[in-house]
């Protein structure tokens, strides 16, 4: 299978231009050479053949091919909302909520929460974890990419929450909580919410019930 990658612009069979740099880099690194084969998508559904038309020191040109009407995204979509878990966790999170499908990571503070981000350095993680979710999105074989949301505090976050649409499921250890297979099948998507690794505390279970 010919390596993928995303391309955040609208593509056009024909279309010539040159690779994003991580893309460009990334083409480098697996030592490709004019006329290999690769294969783009820009999220907008499907993905394209393409072939690499010359190599330089930092640019690499393509060239578009055939749109391939391909989806392998989930009938309804889901959303994760979660507690940041510590270290480094969050990224492997992201990247299995990618393979899997998930549509969005909404990042939140609980009261719990070890990991605590702000300003800059809130804006330099979500940079970070966007990337992860690029990368695995290209790895997977997905035709769209998982947006990591700004971080947010789970009150705030619920607070924003738009008119009930959507199912919308608490990831607890409650004693009246369901198994994920008891649960009624969602019509127009999911958005669950887990908490970090100590869960959410019993107000904020409270808040989050009420909010639906």
């Amino acid at each position: 299978m010919p390596p993928r990658f995303f391309v955040d612009r609208p593509l056009r069979a024909g279309d010539s231009f040159s690779l994003p740099v991580g893309a460009a880099r990334h083409t480098q690194v697996l030592r490709l050479q004019p006329g290999a084969a690769i294969t783009l998508f820009d999220g907008a559904g499907g993905e394209w053949d393409a072939n690499i038309v010359q190599m330089g020191r930092s640019e690499v040109s393509v060239r578009l091919g055939a749109h391939v009407d391909v989806d392998r995204e989930l009938v309804l979509p889901i959303t994760l909302a979660l507690g940041m878990p510590a270290n480094e966790r969050m990224d492997t999170v992201i990247e299995k909520a990618t393979e899997l499908g998930a549509v969005a990571i909404q990042p939140l503070h609980c009261e719990r929460s070890v990991l605590r981000l702000a300003g800059e350095r809130a804006d330099k993680k979500v940079a970070h974890w966007q990337g992860v979710a690029l990368a695995a999105s290209e790895q997977s074989g997905r035709t769209r990419v998982l947006q990591v949301a700004k971080v947010r505090s789970l009150g705030e976050w619920l607070r924003g929450l738009p008119v009930q649409n959507e199912a919308r499921w608490l990831l607890a250890f409650a004693d009246d909580a369901l198994p994920l297979a008891a649960m009624t099948p969602p019509r127009a998507g999911v958005v669950a919410l887990s908490g970090p690794e100590g869960g959410l505390s019993p107000a904020e279970e409270s808040l989050a019930r009420a909010a639906g």
